[in-house]
């Protein structure tokens, strides 16, 4: 292992945190780092690699570290470098398993290995066909993704029924004719010798499984483990996992339950949660300080979580701001979507002038078809942007070009692209991009023409990566470049460009901003429509905005519109979400529409707040009876029965839970604990109707708690 002078200067260990050192320097074994988000996992985890490689507790080749996305794979190998460590494995897991099974294939199954499909909806289309299932668009997709679901939490076609049935799934067509078309899919898939990426994981653990051969190969080459967002395992991941391991527990897992977004797709925190159990000589460090954020955006964060329900001791992480202060949380309430994303565009503009790059401002949604109103309002704003999801970079014909002008210019460079060092591969880098376009400032007039900014921008982006690559690794050659440029177009790692980002907030998941614009935050929104009536999903409704929170540094917007459409009728409500975090004092809180239980011509009552006597205006304090910045007295017992009491009247009525009662009256009848019928009624949005239909049951319930 080489190490530059730099390096070897920057010990793994220098400038952490106490707790971020406890999770570097613990010794071999069984680790679990609890990182909340901002805390510098990747930088902790990193860093304890390059701890264990330089005291020689284990050689590079030796480390085999997983994660879940390609960008996440390339960051933690460019940061292994930047630490003078070479040759660690960072690679996700699907991966990690392919370069495995192409190497064991012959030995474990025999014969040419069989490709990996580009596209599974041939079959699936093939396999609804032959359980006469609809073949729409939409409906192949729901399709693959339930066969998704199902190996991934190793549910075989004959159990497919049986356990979709138990789990409550929202089947895409009747259990028996999804499992139908996913018995014929595996039939045609394995008929025509084609794996999935699901497959990949299987075959790889049935190789380690089924040959000891195999096993005690991979097991020699590999000694150390680590996976990176421990809280998104599957059960199939977990399995492979397991079959790396073979009983061994050199293994490093971090995670933060309170960023699980993916159990629709079969992820569990158990295994994070449970890792004491499993490992009981386990090291348990747990990473709150957050480095990320401003206290004010931190705080908010904690306020989101904070009202979770049904939190395991593991996940309860409150985070501590480390950042100086910044500015409040910005709450507005718009009449429409179009009015909504022209004010998020003008104030997006007011950032660019006050001089926040743009490449440092997110607008973050739940659905992906929510973009077209910003992209629309961008656009007619000047504003560069770029859709994270779209059209890869690497991809991209400007890129194309560049990268085969530069692999040219390569071929005839005197002495080879390997004479070419430092600061000439820059120099060199600059001047074919110049002849590709690359200018010193943007082109005239290319705010009214997106696609040529953001062909400069591209080019741009070429070039910062020459730069910031020699920064890193001053005896770069133009060849090391290259590589480089290949590796990440592989690991599909591209680097920043500049434009506004729009994207899902389950694509921003491991990404952060100076700015964040969290919009459409109204109920049936966020939490999604479909969540309702189940407090599992909606409780990861809200882990999914946490996390579109805690992606901001320091300016953090929050919106909502009443309309869909201009003109359009005024009623919807903001999210459920929302209520504690927008201040009672704010404009929002007080518009009509805001009201937790209201819609648009809801009406604040004239109540006083039983703790200090002072007048209620906001709808959410009225409905609890008190200011927000009151501490709570809730019956937590209490809450819980009526929760799950609310599910099942919810279930039997088929209607969102809400309907029976919302989470802010729930909250009020376990605060104040009414003992009677007069009592029932004095908290606002329990009338004569469900004083009627639900008084009993809540009386005996509250009778049942108390003392």
């Amino acid at each position: 292992m080489t190490v530059t002078a730099a390096q070897a200067q920057q010990s793994p260990e220098q400038g952490l945190d106490p707790e971020q050192r406890a999770a570097v320097l613990a010794p071999r074994g069984p680790v679990c780092v609890l990182a909340g988000a901002g805390t510098g996992k990747t930088r902790t985890i990193t860093r304890r690699i390059a701890h264990l490689v330089r005291s020689e507790q284990v050689r590079s080749g030796q480390v085999l570290a997983v994660t879940f996305t390609a960008r996440a794979a390339g960051e933690m190998r460019t940061r292994l470098r930047d630490l003078g460590v070479g040759g660690v494995q960072a690679r996700t897991f699907h991966a990690a398993a392919l370069r495995q099974l192409r190497y064991f294939w012959p030995r474990a199954v025999g014969g040419e290995v069989w490709p990996v499909l580009d596209n599974k909806m041939r079959f699936v289309g093939q396999a609804a066909q032959r359980a006469n299932a609809a073949t729409t668009r939409e409906s192949l997709r729901d399709l693959a993704s339930e066969i998704e679901w199902a190996k991934a939490c190793l549910i075989a076609p004959d159990a497919y029924a049986t356990a979709a049935t138990t789990a409550q799934r929202d089947t895409p067509a009747p259990v028996d004719q999804v499992a139908q078309v996913y018995e014929s899919y595996e039939q045609l898939k394995n008929r025509a010798e084609q794996l999935d990426f699901d497959d990949l994981l299987l075959h790889t653990a049935g190789a380690l499984e089924g040959s000891a051969e195999v096993a005690d190969e991979f097991r020699e080459r590999y000694r150390c483990f680590v996976v990176d967002e421990f809280q998104d395992v599957t059960p199939l991941q977990h399995r492979l996992l397991s079959a790396w391991l073979g009983g061994r527990d050199d293994l490093t897992v971090v995670g933060d339950a309170n960023q699980t977004i993916y159990s629709f797709a079969g992820a569990s925190p158990s295994y994070l949660l449970d890792f004491p159990r499993a490992f009981p000589e386990a090291e348990v460090v747990r990473l709150v300080r957050d480095y990320r954020s401003t206290p004010q955006v931190v705080a908010a964060a904690n306020t989101v979580i904070g009202a979770a329900r049904g939190r395991a001791a593991g996940s309860r992480l409150r985070l501590e701001g480390q950042r100086p202060p910044g500015p409040a949380p910005d709450f507005t309430e718009h009449d429409d979507e179009p009015a909504e994303a022209a004010a998020v565009a003008e104030q997006i503009r007011g950032l660019v002038d006050d001089g926040v790059p743009a490449a440092e401002i997110a607008v973050l949604y739940r659905v992906n078809a929510q973009s077209e109103a910003y992209e629309q309002a961008l656009s007619e704003a000047g504003i560069a942007y770029q859709v994270r999801g779209g059209e890869r970079f690497f991809q991209r014909t400007e890129v194309r070009n560049a990268i085969a002008a530069l692999r040219t210019t390569a071929g005839r460079v005197e002495g080879g692209p390997d004479a070419v060092v430092g600061a000439d591969v820059v120099t060199t880098v600059r001047a074919v991009l110049g002849e590709q376009g690359l200018t010193e400032v943007p082109p005239a007039g290319s705010s009214a023409d997106g696609a040529q900014r953001q062909r400069w921008e591209s080019l741009r982006a070429l070039a910062e990566l020459a730069g910031d690559l020699v920064e890193s690794v001053p005896e770069t050659t133009f060849a090391g470049f290259l590589a480089e440029l290949n590796a990440r177009a592989q690991a599909q790692h591209p680097p920043t460009v500049q434009g506004v980002t729009l994207a899902s907030l389950h694509a921003a998941k491991g990404l952060e901003w100076d700015a964040v614009f969290l919009v459409g935050l109204t109920d049936g929104t966020l939490p999604i429509q479909h969540a309702d009536g189940d407090d599992d999903a909606v409780e990861e409704e809200r882990r999914l905005f946490y996390v579109g929170v805690t992606r901001a540094r320091v300016h953090l917007r929050l919106s909502w519109a009443l309309s869909r459409s201009a003109g359009g009728r005024r009623s919807r409500r903001r999210s459920r979400f929302l209520y504690g975090l927008v201040p009672e004092d704010h404009p929002a809180a007080r518009k009509a529409g805001s009201g937790v239980d209201g819609g648009p011509k809801a009406k604040v009552s004239k109540v006083a707040c039983r703790v200090c006597g002072k007048a209620l205006s906001d709808p959410g304090a009225v409905k609890i009876g008190r200011c927000t910045e009151h501490p709570s007295d809730v019956d937590v017992d209490l809450l819980d029965a009526l929760r799950a009491w609310r599910s099942n009247e919810a279930k039997q009525r088929s209607v969102p839970a809400y309907v029976v009662f919302t989470d802010a009256t729930l909250v009020a009848l376990a605060e104040q604990r009414p003992t009677d019928a007069k009592g029932l009624v004095t908290i606002p949005g329990i009338g004569a109707s469900k004083l009627e239909r639900y008084g009993d049951d809540v009386l005996t319930m509250v009778r049942e708690h108390a003392g």
